[in-house]
């Protein structure tokens, strides 16, 4: 069951998204309310699972990965244990940045980040296509990314 939070604890959510960084006494004055209240909502935010961690966001540009590839992965079979099989070996691939559970005519959705189309396809031939029980992958390589936002759009 989502959590029940207020238009304070909103304001909370969507100026610490932008900056999370940003200092209690700051975030105080931006919502409006005294450091100690402002300091508890966001502990109450962090102990009930709604708030998870505090990241910062490398430009992958930046730091040699311009490659972002979207590869569709189909399992021969559908079954527990091949998807347990499946999610730990991607999640132990530093290069995939998600692996999203599919309905649909593929089981997996992966977006993979590398320095260069040779760094995919050792990626990809000597640790994706040797993953038991895969069927077929599809790899589509990402031109340019129009749109990327990490700060959810919380409801009203």
């Amino acid at each position: 069951m989502p959590y029940s939070f207020d238009s304070t604890d909103r304001r909370i959510l969507q100026v610490i998204q932008e900056n999370a960084r940003i200092s209690n006494t700051e975030l105080a004055d931006r919502i409006g309310l005294s450091p100690s209240p402002c300091w508890r909502r966001v502990r109450t935010l962090e102990d009930n699972g709604v708030i998870e961690r505090y990241v910062t966001l490398v430009n992958a540009k930046a730091v040699g990965l311009p490659i972002t590839v979207f590869a569709t992965v189909a399992l021969e079979k559908q079954v527990e244990p091949a998807l347990e099989s499946f999610e730990k070996a991607v999640m132990e691939r530093p290069e995939v940045m998600e692996c999203n559970l599919m309905t649909g005519e593929f089981d997996y959705l992966l977006r993979v980040v590398v320095p260069d189309l040779v760094a995919y396809e050792r990626f990809l031939m000597d640790h994706l296509t040797r993953i038991k029980g895969i069927a077929s992958i599809k790899s589509s390589f990402s031109l340019k990314q129009v749109s990327y936002k990490t700060a959810l759009p919380l409801p009203s």
